[in-house]
């Protein structure tokens, strides 16, 4: 009996994890474990749903030339679209009190995306190719998911629909530009795909920031406490 298959199953579960206590653990006031949960489980959902409505985009009738350029638009609007509704599941919890809670369920649900991407990937391709994508795709699918967090910590500042829909379209886009940058090419590429890298850590790195401040001069929204039992 060979143990690759297996330890590589679980080398993407405890980097999955590794990766979600390093994101949650920027909260100075901790979500519920049972939301950080359902959400987590909601993205795992929302991989399923994703990867059935991608297997039919093979089967679009479309010209050539742009063949490749639809299935990398319309992969990372498909994966980062229900990702987003994966994270707005937690928007209605009394718990989302505060603007760093829209990074938090964002990056959630985004890992547990990840994880079931993961898991079918290396079930898939073998222990070989399934732990290199684990190391690769985990973090990417939660820095792609930064913006459209940072769009749902801004309705505690009362932000409109149109902030949400930019930081969406923003990861969509950073999304679709990572993955255009895959696969065999020149070091030119390779700088590329370096350089988006270390934008989305900047950015994430900034909303982090950003919130945490926040929460220090400020708590949780007085906006958002006003729904919870006992306040008129």
């Amino acid at each position: 009996m060979t143990w690759a298959l297996p330890l590589s199953l679980l080398s993407s579960v405890v980097v999955t994890f590794a990766w979600l206590w390093f994101f949650v653990r920027r909260d100075r006031h901790p979500e519920p474990l049972w939301l950080l949960a359902r959400t987590f489980g909601w993205g795992m959902l929302a991989w399923v749903i994703a990867a059935a409505l991608e297997a039919s985009l093979g089967r679009l009738p479309t010209p050539l030339p742009l063949a490749s350029l639809l299935m990398v638009l319309m992969t990372a609007l498909i994966e980062e679209g229900f990702k987003f509704v994966a994270a707005t599941t937690a928007v209605t919890e009394l718990d989302f009190d505060e603007p760093m809670d829209g990074l938090v369920y964002a990056v959630t649900a985004a890992l547990g995306f990840a994880l079931m991407e993961n898991l079918t990937y290396t079930l898939g391709f073998g222990s070989g190719a399934g732990a290199w994508h684990a190391l690769l795709a985990t973090l990417a699918h939660a820095l792609f998911s930064a913006p459209q967090g940072y769009a749902l910590g801004g309705l505690h500042w009362r932000r409109g629909r149109g902030w949400v829909a930019r930081g969406l379209l923003l990861s969509v886009a950073l999304h679709a530009v990572f993955n255009s940058l895959l696969g065999p090419g020149g070091w030119w590429q390779l700088a590329a795909l370096g350089a988006v890298v270390l934008l989305m850590v900047l950015l994430a790195r900034r909303y982090y920031l950003t919130f945490e401040a926040h929460a220090r001069e400020h708590g949780p929204s007085p906006v958002f406490l006003e729904r919870r039992p006992g306040r008129s």
